[in-house]
């Protein structure tokens, strides 16, 4: 693991020292790689998109697609660029907004917590420079799932650190919430919700780009419990490696006075209609949709057998 670690570091740092210009370059070559020659996940992607998108023509549906390929490939050279990119140039390509209304709202509702839903959109990696638009005496963190391969892990956990947030295993969230809650600490948190949960998970369904979707209700369940404000990231690429991500609030009235999955369903709204602005930038090579709900009706019904 360690030498895997080191050589891919390495050149992943060698090569984040080349101008975007140049690793933009270097992703159009990729592209055609990923694409045409490997074909990555591309059943995956295009099962995804014609289930998403029912009224597209076939050609509507391959133009989102090469545009897929074309955003990915740009994400994996913005994330190696994360290595040595410097503040000034961080916070011009990804401009944060919506912070000082959050934070008038914590110290006005004398809260601890803020949570922000936030989706596989765009470049999510960079608005873990969250930490640079904030005052210092407020934690940035955010929850991530551990990486299967550890070398890789390892390697994302020290880009995701570097702009001074804190990275927060998925199991481990309640524990470190209440810990911090008990320290008196005001943290913003960011949850990336748009995963496929585990069949152990699934609580909830919601009408999510045309199919009955199951979805995490992990961060409306612990906002509720720890009275916390919840925004949501809206986010937009503006062109080439420049991105913005306004704050908006999702709930006025205190979470616990919300009925339960209302800010779930909200959530799955405002993530379709920023798809569906622009399609060509969200992870259609996940798996979404791999747990059916009659599947999980399935297996509930045996389980009380």
């Amino acid at each position: 693991m360690k030498i895997t670690y080191y050589i891919i570091g390495g050149i992943w740092w060698l090569l984040s020292l080349l101008p975007l210009k140049i690793l933009y370059l270097l992703s159009d070559m990729l592209y055609v790689l990923v694409h045409h020659v490997i074909g990555y996940r591309k059943k995956i992607v295009r099962k995804n998109l014609t289930n998403s998108f029912p009224e597209k023509s076939l050609d509507e549906i391959k133009q989102i697609e090469k545009g897929f390929y074309h955003f990915f490939c740009d994400y994996i050279v913005e994330t190696i660029k994360q290595f040595s990119i410097s503040k000034e140039e961080m916070k011009r390509r990804m401009v944060i907004s919506g912070v000082e209304e959050m934070k008038d709202r914590m110290e006005k509702e004398n809260k601890t917590f803020c949570f922000i839903y936030l989706g596989h959109f765009c470049n999510w990696e960079w608005i873990a420079s969250l930490p640079y638009w904030v005052p210092n005496d407020i934690l940035c963190a955010q929850i991530y799932h551990p990486l299967y391969n550890k070398a890789f892990d390892k390697l994302f956990l020290r880009i995701r650190n570097k702009f001074g947030g804190e990275c927060i295993p998925m199991k481990e969230t309640l524990r470190r919430i209440i810990e911090l809650r008990r320290a008196k600490q005001k943290t913003i948190i960011g949850f990336i919700s748009d995963q496929a949960p585990k069949w152990n998970s699934i609580h909830h369904f919601v009408d999510f780009l045309n199919q009955e979707t199951p979805v995490f209700i992990g961060t409306e369940k612990i906002a509720k419990q720890v009275d916390a404000l919840v925004y949501y990231g809206d986010v937009r690429r503006v062109k080439r490696g420049f991105y913005t991500c306004e704050f908006k609030p999702m709930a006025e009235k205190p979470v616990k006075e919300i009925p339960d999955w209302e800010l779930t369903d909200a959530y799955a709204h405002l993530l379709e209609e920023m798809i569906s602005r622009h399609p060509n930038f969200w992870l259609w090579s996940h798996n979404r949709w791999k747990r059916t709900k009659e599947e999980w009706l399935r297996r509930k019904a045996e389980s009380l057998s």
